[in-house]
């Protein structure tokens, strides 16, 4: 049969410290958030590299304003 109960001349064995425990939790969650991020990707550097672009486009017309009054006007008849 198991064993449920240590010997008693025998300590627990030594469980890790908290803070070591944190650090090995956290560097895994943020393993785990490369992999979901790079899921199905196979070049995942050029698919950074495009959305960095993307970002500065999008900040440039969010920064630029509104066009101005005379560009191209959509006529109807």
């Amino acid at each position: 049969m198991g064993l449920c109960f240590p010997c008693p001349g025998e300590s627990a064995p030594p469980t890790p410290d908290l803070e070591e425990k944190r650090a090995k939790l956290a560097e895994a969650a943020e393993r785990r958030q490369k992999e979901a991020a790079s899921r199905g990707i196979l070049d995942v550097q050029s698919v950074q590299e495009k959305r960095k672009k993307k970002e500065k486009i999008e900040k440039q017309i969010a920064t630029s304003g509104p066009p101005p009054e005379g560009g191209l006007r959509w006529t109807v008849s």
